[in-house]
């Protein structure tokens, strides 16, 4: 997250107004809390409440991989001894997904407006300090100023700048998880987080997918950490084209034709059906003149904010727009970071907060801290400690052995340092080992503590008790 010094903020003497622009995962829960606390507060959404989370993010995504799974469980369950037919009605999924999406989207919506937040939907501008002018529906316009401004617009999908993409009828996650009839052949331009989860998902639907990435499959994770999901999702079908460019697209009369270039400096074409564009997500900042209000913009147009999130005096940038780790429960956490700074006078700040993360492949990858990479690169003494999931009893007896666990361990005072467990619930057990640094639980600590069995947690005893590979072990404490 980019920064700049300015002054952490003051709880404000009495009651003030508030003009919230986005309701997302930081600014929805933000106006309603000030409205709760007697401020005026006007909250300007675009389009939709709840945000990416809700409308186009978390909430479609995870229900639709649900359907999947299930779609995928039943067609492999045979290997313990099920046998089923599957066929799958995309539109029933669709509708299913869409239906979640709304119920969630009317309980956010409902949630501001009994709080006593004024709702306008609109397109906001900002025309002066703490000012803006609102675009409304109608075409009109409205005028609004407030004593404080937070920003929480968040961000979309990037358009990489490839010739005859737009043209060739390339499509974003929002557009590919509104399709009611299921892609013959799915291209996926990208290949992080985003990429992963849909190209498996469509996979287990019933889709061909292609995978292109001008780089390395996850270049944040540990390499065999990498390639044991990309093992996972190989066996499932997914085509990996990797050290590989898109150089153009061009539309066919069967769908689209996408020429790449491989590191190797071969040029061939890839034929599908649909193109998906996930090389990541842009700031919704173009047009908003965030410059009028005294805050800046940086290089990539995200909101430059200090550790408190302040852009300017008394305008706040919260969620995605300000750069940073794009996720929900970071966004939630911007805004428990302002409530508590303007409410209770309980100064929190950004800069030691965790990081967790969980991609929602199967199996899930969660991860929080360091890496065995990133320690070795750190310098400090550590210990990783390492266990198979082909050696998780529960793993074993569910069927579902692919990936490993693994545990950055200080040498010295034996608390853990960072979590990967890329496995079965590998997001659950992830946070509970997050749990267990909160609260300074020591490596021994977790080797012995006494855990259910059979149970997924009851792996981090055996995970501690094997056999540990020391790093950066000829440095010492003063290095």
């Amino acid at each position: 997250m980019s920064e700049q010094h300015t002054p952490a903020p003051t709880v404000p003497a009495e009651p003030s107004s508030a003009l919230v622009i986005g309701a997302g995962q930081a600014g929805g829960p933000l106006a309603g809390a000030l409205a709760k606390a007697g401020w005026q507060v006007t909250l300007v959404e675009k389009i939709h409440v709840g945000g990416t989370c809700v409308n186009e993010g978390c909430t479609p995504t995870k229900a639709m991989i649900a359907s999947a799974r299930a779609a995928h469980v039943a067609r492999t369950s045979g290997a313990l001894g099920v046998h089923a037919e599957v066929r799958v009605s995309l539109p029933e999924v669709v509708d299913r997904v869409q239906g979640i999406v709304a119920d969630f989207r009317g309980g956010s919506e409902k949630g501001v407006l009994a709080a006593g937040v004024e709702l306008v939907y609109g397109e906001a501008r900002f025309t002066g300090v703490r000012q803006a002018e609102v675009t409304l529906p109608s075409g009109e316009t409205r005028t609004l100023s407030a004593d404080y401004v937070f920003i929480n617009t968040g961000t979309s999908p990037r358009w990489p700048e490839i010739p005859g993409l737009r043209e060739a009828g390339a499509i974003t996650s929002t557009d590919l998880l509104l399709l009611r009839e299921l892609p013959e052949h799915l291209l996926i331009l990208g290949g992080g987080y985003i990429s992963l989860e849909f190209a498996q998902l469509y996979a287990r639907l019933g889709s061909r997918v292609s995978v292109v990435e001008a780089g390395d499959l996850l270049p944040r994770e540990d390499p065999d950490v990498a390639q044991a999901l990309r093992k996972v999702l190989e066996g499932e079908g997914v085509v990996f084209h990797l050290g590989t460019g898109a150089v153009r697209a061009e539309r066919t009369g069967g769908g689209v034709a996408l020429s790449v270039r491989t590191g190797q400096g071969e040029e061939q074409t890839l034929n599908g059906s649909h193109l998906l564009v996930a090389v990541g997500r842009a700031p919704n900042t173009a047009g908003l003149n965030v410059q009028a209000t005294g805050a800046a913009l940086n290089e990539h147009g995200y909101v430059v904010v200090n550790e408190h999130l302040l852009a300017a005096e008394r305008v706040y940038a919260l969620g995605d727009v300000k750069g940073g780790p794009a996720f929900t429960h970071i966004s939630y956490d911007d805004y428990r970071i302002v409530r508590d700074a303007l409410l209770k006078g309980r100064q929190r700040s950004t800069a030691e907060r965790p990081e967790p993360y969980t991609l929602f492949t199967d199996p899930q990858l969660g991860r929080v801290g360091l890496n065995r990479a990133q320690a070795l690169k750190s310098g400090r003494p550590v210990r990783v400690y390492t266990l198979p999931m082909s050696s998780v009893a529960r793993a074993i007896e569910s069927g579902q052995t692919a990936g490993l666990m693994r545990a950055v361990v200080d040498d010295r005072t034996d608390l853990l340092l960072g979590v990967t467990v890329l496995g079965l619930e590998g997001g659950e057990i992830m946070s509970g080992l997050q749990l267990a640094m909160m609260g300074d639980l020591s490596a021994s600590d977790l080797r012995d503590a006494v855990l259910a069995h059979p149970t997924l947690s009851e792996s981090i005893n055996n995970l501690f008790m094997s056999k540990p590979e020391p790093l950066n072990t000829a440095r010492t404490a003063e290095d």
